[in-house]
């Protein structure tokens, strides 16, 4: 089986989008299938190209057996309406031509954004072969939800072509269930549309005992440590935990936060505004050290701004942080709280009710006997999400839609 994987976002990117597809990649290729991914110079979430390598036309690599093509595109940092929309359509363009040249069976095409979906459409129309449209985030409406677009008009016409894309795609794979509702209420199959969620390499993160090195480095030894790692976006809604943060009087809770993004600038002058002093902030730091900054954290904290939009989506960080024991401190509602909630794998608190926040903050740090049950309670939910299971079910939804392969499936039957 040949599969061609379009996605703007690959490692050495480690973001969570370029994490799902490069873990499902590996597994596929483990089963004998020979993978191509087209996507652009990594560049996220900065807007500048990582050392080593080039903006450049057309260029390829080798990344452990997938064959990677990256392609020119506009790079802009997470910024600003137009810029991000011309970075969208180049790479949807470039990524279109390039696809024209690769020998594939099938070709799957992740959002958001979507215009890379576009790219897949035109590819598959182009070259004949089936395409599966993957949805990790609704997309215009999650635009939507964080203001980042106010004209109605484009709004509109940004969801007539997603909904086109689902009907032309032959198979939508998403990310959630409350995704396969939302989709299915507007008039797409259900039958058409299957979960995938995401999930963790169990081999990667393990449990370890805290990085006393950069404990020590950091000044925060003997800390009750809550944790973020990763975009610092409108939708995360950060502010609001370094306003709470600055009403937090218990010396030994510390708040860390990692990453870049498009409010990062904004959230570090608050910080300095606030004159907070249990706050740290950092860069992004390179990938193979992201379970060693874990290991320091007591509790993962994952935020997002409240809206009913939100309350589709179940952010991966969820996992990661599960599989190294670490309670997960929930702002989200819908399907992410159930998860937490049935695993008892942390507390929720309602998002951006700072009352609520520090009430459940102070339950969470002192009650030992509620926390070692969270621990456990991670341990399970981490094993029910491994990506290795959830990939081996993805790679059988592409194989039914592929006729050489099911026709094969269907011989060993007989």
């Amino acid at each position: 089986m040949k599969i061609l994987f379009l996605t703007d976002n690959f490692p050495p990117e480690g973001n969570a989008p370029a994490n799902r597809t490069f873990e499902h990649c590996m597994e596929w290729k483990r089963k004998g299938a020979t993978i191509t991914v087209i996507t652009c110079a990594p560049n996220f979430p900065k807007g500048k190209v990582f050392d080593g390598y080039k903006n450049k036309l057309y260029q390829t690599e080798m990344m452990e057996g997938i064959k990677v093509i990256r392609v020119w595109s506009y790079i802009s940092a997470n910024q600003g309406t137009f810029k991000r929309t011309l970075d969208y359509l180049s790479f949807c363009i470039m990524s279109f031509f390039a696809s024209l040249f690769v020998k594939t069976d099938i070709i799957i095409a992740t959002s958001p954004q979507f215009f890379t979906a576009i790219s897949g459409y035109f590819a598959a129309l182009f070259k004949r072969k089936p395409w599966i449209m993957e949805v990790r985030d609704l997309w215009p409406e999650s635009i939507k939800a964080v203001n980042a677009i106010s004209q109605s008009r484009v709004i509109d016409f940004l969801e007539k072509v997603e909904m086109f894309l689902y009907r032309k795609a032959n198979k939508v794979i998403v990310v959630t269930d409350a995704f396969k509702r939302n989709i299915s209420k507007r008039g797409i199959d259900p039958q058409k549309i299957e979960v995938v969620k995401n999930g963790v390499v169990l081999d990667k993160y393990k449990a370890q005992e805290k990085n006393l090195d950069i404990l020590k480095t950091l000044k925060l030894d003997g800390k009750f440590i809550l944790g973020y790692l990763g975009t610092h976006g409108m939708a995360h809604k950060l502010d609001f935990i370094l306003n709470c943060a600055a009403k937090v009087e218990d010396p030994d809770i510390h708040f860390l936060f990692i990453g870049a993004g498009a409010m990062k600038e904004e959230l570090v002058q608050l910080k300095e505004s606030l004159n907070l002093k249990n706050v740290t902030m950092l860069p992004p730091i390179p990938k193979k050290e992201v379970v060693d900054y874990i290991s320091i954290i007591d509790v993962a904290l994952v935020p997002l701004k409240k809206s009913d939009t939100f309350k589709t989506v179940i952010p991966s960080k969820i996992f990661e942080n599960a599989a190294m024991r670490k309670p997960i401190f929930l702002g989200v509602e819908g399907e992410s709280k159930e998860i937490i909630e049935h695993y008892n794998a942390g507390l929720c608190f309602d998002p951006e009710n700072q009352e609520d926040f520090l009430i459940q903050l102070t339950r969470l740090k002192n009650n030992q006997a509620e926390f070692a049950n969270y621990i456990k309670g991670c341990s399970v939910l981490a094993k029910d999400f491994s990506r290795k299971k959830l990939a081996h079910n993805m790679f059988g939804i592409i194989a039914t839609i592929i006729p050489e392969v099911s026709k094969l499936k269907k011989q060993e039957l007989i």
